[in-house]
């Protein structure tokens, strides 16, 4: 693990280059002088929330408005000196929170064809949105989709995520089942809380089978916890995880 991550500072980010994503521009549409996401992660790398909401209809004026995503994102792209390979939404919360998440969608598709850049749109999505029409229709405009899903339980959904009211197991996995093509992102630790047990990925093996993704992605921590007690789960156990994901439900798992 390197270091503890501080919240992005702007609407647009980057270009950072990610371990999945390779050369990847970033958007972020939640606040930056606080942390609110309708996930409250023991492992997230900007630390705790000050919001635990899955409603953002609240703090609209901290949010970056569509017309300043696009203009910002557009002098941003002309000033590169090489595209991006990636065009990301991820940032310092949950992306699909955002009131007009669909209208960004569209803008950043129109930026993209003003200026002739070949960026593929992809998304790192907690999947708590998906009961949301426009958030659904949203999604299926990007390139790709890699949506969370690290439990296979409330209880484990509770110890590792800390979701706000009325976010289930069910639900995410309902949601899931509506979109098409995902790559499935799943975080296992170890420490003072755990979902690395054989009981835990059992029943998270389960959800994936329900889920059906095109891809799985399994991986343990890079950056410093919120949780400053917890451990990373080794590359070995990672593997296995990801070889039993081939067995049980023949999908591709990469490790990181």
């Amino acid at each position: 693990m390197t270091r503890r991550l501080t919240l992005q500072k702007g609407v647009i980010y980057g270009p950072v280059d990610s371990r999945r994503l390779g050369r990847s521009l970033g958007i972020n549409l939640s606040p930056v002088s606080y942390k609110i996401c309708s996930f409250n992660c023991v492992y997230c790398h900007y630390g705790w929330n000050k919001y635990l909401k899955s409603d953002l209809s609240d703090y609209v004026k901290d949010l970056p408005p569509v017309a300043r995503v696009e203009e910002e994102l557009e002098n941003v792209i002309k000033a590169m000196p090489e595209p991006p390979e990636y065009i990301t939404f991820s940032g310092n919360g949950e992306p699909t929170l955002h009131p007009d998440f669909e209208q960004v969608v569209d803008a950043v598709i129109d930026v993209k064809k003003r200026t002739g850049v070949d960026a593929r749109l992809a998304i790192l999505s907690n999947s708590t949105a998906l009961d949301d029409e426009s958030v659904v229709r949203a999604l299926g405009k990007l390139d790709v989709r890699i949506m969370k899903l690290d439990a296979g339980t409330d209880e484990v959904l509770k110890r590792i995520n800390g979701p706000a009211a009325g976010i289930t197991v069910d639900g995410i996995v309902k949601g899931l089942k509506r979109l098409d093509e995902i790559t499935l992102q799943s975080v296992f630790v170890d420490g003072e809380v755990s979902n690395a047990g054989d009981e835990d990925v059992e029943a998270w093996l389960g959800r994936v089978e329900e889920v059906k993704p095109t891809y799985a992605q399994v991986y343990s921590l890079e950056n410093v916890p919120a949780m400053s007690t917890l451990v990373g789960v080794p590359m070995g156990r990672l593997n296995e995880i990801a070889r039993r994901v081939k067995q049980r439900i023949g999908v591709e798992a990469r490790t990181y």
